[in-house]
C-alpha cells in the first residue's frame, strides 16, 4: 500500500502570525459605500405580511436581491454566516481543529482565486446580482452593530459563487470526511459498516407530485412542493422586481434564488437523487524519486499537489494554521485509499454556470423558457418536477449527466489506469430520462427511481444507460402512486391531504412476519408470552400513524430495534436495511426485537402501551443551529413518521437521541401546494416559524398548524399582502 510522503504532507502547526483574512481585514464600510447602499435601500420595499414572511419588492433585480438579502438577515443572519463559513471551507476557523478535514474537502473543489477568477468572467447582469448580494448583507451589518458576525464581517460578491447549489447536501458534502482524514493524516480508515445503515438517520430528500388539468377540480395544472430537508433550513420568501422576476418558495439561507418555488406561471420542486453524478477512480500509484505518479493508459502522469492551508482556531483561542499537500489527477482530488488504491473523484464544478441556472429557471414564464435553463446542465444532485399555467406537467430525472463508457459498473470505483474509464462530455437533456404530460395526467418522485414517475406511463429502465438512474423504488414511491392513481377532481386541500396520507408501507412485508413469527412459536417460548397482547394490537393494525395510536409506537420501536440491531449487517452484505430485516432473520430475532422494543417503550414512558402523540413531538426552544432538547419543557405532538417507513409527511430525529421522546429535526419543513390558474392559488406551512430569534412572534407561530397539517394561504399579490400587512419598510429602517 502506497501512502502520501511525510514530507509532503506533514502537518505542521503554526503561531498566530499570519495576516488575517481578507473578510475579516477589511473593516466597517466607508462614508462612500455607506451613501450608496443607502441609496440603493430608498429604492427598495419589504413587505412584511401576518406571518412575517418577507416579499421584497425592487424597480431591478438587483435591486430585489439587495432586499432580499437583508431581509434573509434580519430572520436569520448567523444561518447564513455559517452556511457561507462551510462553504468556502473556513469551519476551522471558528469551531476549531475538529473541523479541518471538512475545510479540506471544501477547499479540494473550491478556492477564492477559482471564485474570483469566475465572478470576472461574469456576464455584467449577473455581476450586477452578486454585488447586489453583498451590499445586501454588508447593509445589514452596517445597520445592527449589535450582531457580531463569527468570521464574516464583510461579504466580497465573488463569495456567492461558493454556495450556488441549493441542495441540502451539496455533491462534494458525498465525500466522506472521516476516509479523506484517513488517508491525508495516515490514519486507518473506518470500517464502511461503522459509517452506518441506510437507516440510521431520516433521509435526506423529498417528494413531489404535479397534477394535469384534466385531474383537478378547476382544470388547471397543480404542483406539491414538499422538501425533506433540516428544519429551518430554508426560509419563506417572495421577491418581485419590474425586470421579470416575482418568484415564492423556499431559499437556502444565504442564497439570492428561490430554489423550491413558483412564480405566476410555472413551479418548480427539486427531490434529491436522480442519476449517478459522482465517480470514483482506483489509482495505480508509483512513486519515484519521492514523487508520485498514476497509471493512464500506458503512461505515468504525475499527481498535481497542491498545498491547502488550513487554518484553524486552536483551544486558547488564537489563530493557527496547518497544511496538507493535496493530491489530483485529471478527473479530481483524491479522497481516499481502498485495497492499497488512491481514490480520486470526479464531480460537477461549475459554480458560475450553476448560479446562472439558479437564478434564470425562476423568472421563466413556460416550459421552453425553462428548459432552456435545464441546457445548462448544472442541477447535479437534484430530479425536478414542474407544472405550469398553460396546464403542462413534467419531469427531468437529474439533469447534469456524464456520458460514460456502458462497459464499466460507475456503481463501484472504475480502473483509473483504463482511459476509456473517462468521462465522454455530458448528455443532452433530451437523452435523458424526463416526462412531458403523461397520459395518466399526475407525476411523482420520492428520491426514488423514475420508473413509478407516472404509473403504466413512466419511462422504461431498458431505454437508459444503468447510470442514469442509481436510486431504488422506495416505499414513500409505492404510497405516493397509491394516493395518486385512479384519482381526480384534485383540489390544493386534497392534494395536500394526499402528500399527508398517513399511511407506513414500509411495514407492510414486515409485520406479517412477525404475526408469522408469533402464530409458529411454542407455547413455550417465553419470547411469545411476553409479546402476545403487542402482536393482538399490531395483527390488527391498519398501518397507519395517528396520535392516539399504540401500535404505531409499538410497531416504530420494533423496527427501530431491528435497524440497531442489523443495520451493520445489512450495509456488510451491500443489501438495503428493510431488504435485509425482510428477508434474513429468524423468527426467534423478530420476536426478541419486538419484546426489546416493548421493554424500551416501558422503560422510558411508563408503560409499552403509550400512544405515539406522547412520544413524538415538536419543539424549538432556542435559535441554536443545534437544537437542544428537554423532555421537561413544552413541546406539540405530530402524528408523522419517518419517510424511511414509507410517511410522506416525513418527519424524523437525525441527531443522538438523549430525550425519552422522539423530537423532529428533519423532513416536512417548507411544504406548498400550487394552482396557476389565470391567477396563481398556493398554500403553503412551514416547520417552527419564519423567524430564527426566540423574541420574534414568528419564531414558533406556524407550529401548532405544522403539527396538525393544516396549511396558510399563501399571500402572492400585493393587494392581498397588504390586507394582511404587518409591517413595511425599507432596509435600513
Amino acid at each position: 500500500m502506497l501512502k502520501p510522503n511525510a514530507a509532503l504532507v506533514a502537518f505542521c502547526a503554526i503561531p498566530a502570525i499570519a495576516a488575517p483574512a481578507a473578510s475579516q481585514a477589511v473593516g466597517a464600510l466607508s462614508p462612500a459605500e455607506v451613501l450608496r447602499l443607502q441609496a440603493i435601500a430608498k429604492r427598495v420595499t419589504i413587505l412584511r405580511d401576518k406571518w412575517g414572511i418577507p416579499h421584497i419588492y425592487g424597480k431591478s433585480d438587483a435591486e430585489a436581491v439587495f432586499g432580499m438579502m437583508y431581509a434573509q438577515s434580519e430572520d436569520d443572519f448567523k444561518r447564513i454566516e455559517l452556511n457561507f463559513i462551510n462553504a468556502m471551507g473556513r469551519l476551522a476557523e471558528v469551531e476549531g481543529e475538529k473541523a479541518l478535514y471538512q475545510d479540506l474537502r471544501m477547499k479540494l473543489f473550491i478556492t477564492p482565486e477559482q471564485l474570483k477568477a469566475q465572478f470576472k468572467a461574469s456576464p455584467d447582469w449577473l455581476k450586477k446580482l452578486m454585488v447586489a448580494w453583498a451590499d445586501g448583507l454588508n447593509y445589514y451589518l452596517h445597520t445592527h452593530p449589535q450582531v457580531q458576525a463569527r468570521l464574516l464581517n464583510r461579504f466580497e460578491p465573488w463569495m456567492a459563487l461558493s454556495f450556488s447549489e441549493g441542495s441540502i447536501g451539496g455533491d462534494i458534502e458525498t465525500v466522506n470526511v472521516e476516509l479523506l482524514k484517513a488517508f491525508y493524516s495516515k490514519r486507518p480508515a473506518p470500517s464502511m459498516a461503522a459509517i452506518g445503515s441506510d437507516l440510521d438517520n431520516e433521509p435526506r430528500g423529498s417528494n413531489g407530485f404535479a397534477i394535469a388539468p384534466a385531474l383537478s377540480k378547476s382544470g388547471h395544472a397543480l404542483l406539491m412542493i414538499n422538501p425533506h430537508t433540516s428544519f429551518y433550513f430554508r426560509p419563506e420568501i417572495h421577491v418581485n422586481s419590474q425586470e421579470g422576476l416575482n418568484a415564492y418558495g423556499a431559499v437556502t439561507w444565504g442564497q439570492f434564488f428561490v430554489y423550491q418555488g413558483f412564480n405566476e406561471r410555472i413551479g418548480w420542486m427539486h427531490t434529491s437523487g436522480g442519476g449517478d453524478v459522482i465517480d470514483e477512480y482506483l489509482e495505480t500509484v508509483v512513486e519515484k524519486g519521492g514523487k508520485f505518479f498514476y497509471q493512464y493508459g500506458k503512461e505515468l502522469r504525475p499527481f498535481r499537489t497542491v498545498q491547502v492551508q488550513l487554518p484553524y482556531k486552536a483551544e486558547d483561542g488564537s489563530r493557527a494554521e496547518k497544511t496538507v499537500t493535496a493530491y489530483f489527477t485529471h478527473r479530481g482530488p483524491v479522497v481516499r485509499e481502498q485495497d492499497g488504491k488512491w481514490v480520486s473523484v470526479a464531480m460537477m464544478n461549475e459554480p458560475l454556470k450553476a448560479l446562472t441556472q439558479s437564478f434564470i429557471r425562476t423568472k421563466a414564464r413556460n416550459y421552453p423558457a425553462f428548459y432552456r435553463s435545464m441546457e445548462l446542465r448544472t442541477n447535479s444532485s437534484n430530479n425536478t418536477v414542474y407544472a405550469d399555467a398553460d396546464g403542462n406537467i413534467a419531469y427531468f430525472h437529474g439533469n447534469f449527466i456524464p456520458v460514460r463508457d456502458p462497459r464499466f459498473d460507475y456503481s463501484k470505483p472504475v480502473n483509473g489506469a483504463e482511459p476509456a474509464t473517462d468521462w465522454k462530455g455530458l448528455h443532452q437533456v433530451r437523452e435523458t430520462i424526463q416526462l412531458f404530460n403523461p397520459k395518466n395526467g399526475w407525476i411523482q418522485n420520492t428520491n426514488n427511481w423514475p420508473f413509478s414517475a407516472a404509473g403504466a406511463y413512466s419511462p422504461r429502465p431498458e431505454d437508459y444507460p444503468a447510470y442514469m438512474s442509481v436510486n431504488p423504488e422506495n416505499a414513500r414511491g409505492i404510497h405516493a402512486v397509491r394516493v395518486l392513481q385512479g384519482k381526480k377532481d384534485f383540489t390544493i386541500d386534497s392534494l395536500i391531504a394526499a402528500a399527508y396520507d398517513s399511511q407506513l408501507p414500509a411495514f407492510e412485508p414486515l409485520l406479517p412476519l412477525l404475526v408469522r413469527a408469533y402464530d409458529e412459536a411454542p407455547a413455550s417460548d417465553l419470547s411469545k408470552a411476553a409479546v402476545m397482547e403487542q402482536v393482538t394490537l399490531l395483527r390488527d393494525w391498519d398501518m397507519r400513524y395517528s396520535l392516539t395510536s399504540v401500535p404505531t409506537s409499538v410497531a416504530i420501536y420494533w423496527l427501530q430495534d431491528q435497524v440497531k440491531q442489523y443495520g451493520a449487517a445489512a450495509k456488510a452484505r451491500g443489501m438495503p436495511v428493510l431488504d435485509y430485516l425482510a428477508t434474513q432473520l429468524t423468527s426467534k430475532q423478530r420476536l426478541e426485537a419486538l419484546v426489546r422494543a416493548s421493554n424500551k417503550l416501558a422503560a422510558d414512558f411508563g408503560s409499552w402501551k403509550t400512544p405515539w402523540g406522547e412520544i413524538n413531538r415538536f419543539q424549538r426552544l432556542t435559535g441554536d443551529i443545534v437544537q437542544p432538547f428537554d423532555d421537561n419543557k413544552p413541546s406539540i405532538p405530530v402524528p408523522y413518521a419517518s419517510g424511511n417507513f414509507g410517511a410522506l409527511a416525513a418527519y424524523g430525529m437525525t441527531s443522538q437521541q438523549r430525550t425519552r421522546r422522539i423530537y423532529g429535526e428533519r423532513g416536512n419543513s417548507f411544504v406548498a401546494a400550487v394552482e396557476f390558474g389565470p391567477k396563481v392559488r398556493a398554500k403553503s406551512i412551514l416547520a417552527g416559524g419564519e423567524s430564527g430569534d426566540p423574541a420574534s412572534p414568528h419564531f414558533n407561530d406556524q407550529a401548532e398548524m405544522y403539527a396538525r397539517g393544516e396549511f396558510k394561504d399563501v399571500l402572492f399579490y400585493k393587494e392581498d399582502i397588504e390586507k394582511n400587512l404587518e409591517r413595511k419598510y425599507h432596509p435600513g429602517e
